[in-house]
C-alpha cells in the first residue's frame, strides 16, 4: 500500500498539478504541502482526501481484518485478560481494588526500567479514575501500548480458577 505522501506526489504528477497551484486551490500554505510530500509532517486520510479532491480524485481507504502476529506469551497474557474483561464493571472494580493496588505495589518493587515503571503508572492511573474504557483497551488492545503494558498487569488473582483454566486450554488445543 503508498504512503499518504507518494500518494499525493502521484496524484501531482498525474495531474500537472504544482505545489504552488494546489495552495492556491486547496488554502493550505505551500510550506506545508512541502512537508507533506518530504514525509517531515504526517498527513491524514482527511487531509490527503481534501487535498486530492481539489485534483479532481478521492482517496478510497480499504480496511480489512489482519491478525497479527503475537509470541506465545503475549498471546497468552491477552487471552487471559480479555476472558478477564468479560467481568469488568463498574462494581467489580470496585471489588478488585483491594488486589490490584497489592500487585501494583508488587510490581513496582519488582520491575526495572522506565518503559515499565510508566506502564505502571498508567494502570495506576487508568484504576484511579475508574476509567473502564481505557481499562478494556489495556487488557483487549492488541497495539503495541496494550501488549507492553500487559507485562506488567496488576490483573494477576482476579480471573477465577476455572476460567483461567480454560482459557489456557484453549490456548493449547489452538496451537
Amino acid at each position: 500500500m503508498s504512503s499518504r505522501r507518494d500518494i499525493l506526489r502521484q496524484v501531482m504528477l498525474q495531474t500537472g498539478t504544482t505545489q504552488t497551484t494546489l495552495s492556491r486551490i486547496s488554502g493550505v500554505h505551500q510550506p506545508s504541502i512541502s512537508q507533506f510530500l518530504s514525509g517531515r509532517v504526517d498527513l491524514s486520510d482527511e487531509q490527503l482526501d481534501r487535498l486530492l479532491s481539489c485534483m479532481g480524485h478521492r482517496l478510497e481507504v480499504v480496511r480489512r481484518p489482519v491478525s497479527p502476529e503475537l509470541t506465545h506469551s503475549e498471546r497468552r497474557s491477552w487471552s487471559l485478560h480479555r476472558q478477564l474483561s468479560t467481568h469488568l464493571t463498574r462494581e467489580t472494580l470496585e471489588e478488585w481494588l483491594p488486589t490490584l493496588r497489592r500487585n501494583l505495589e508488587r510490581e513496582r518493587t519488582s520491575v526495572r526500567g522506565s518503559v515499565h515503571l510508566d506502564n505502571i503508572e498508567r494502570w495506576q492511573d487508568l484504576i484511579d479514575r475508574r476509567d473502564l474504557r481505557g481499562l478494556r483497551q489495556a487488557m483487549t488492545g492488541l497495539d503495541r501500548d496494550s501488549i507492553e503494558m500487559r507485562e506488567v498487569s496488576p490483573m494477576g488473582g482476579l480471573l477465577p480458577d476455572v476460567e483461567r483454566l480454560e482459557v489456557l486450554r484453549g490456548l493449547k488445543r489452538a496451537g
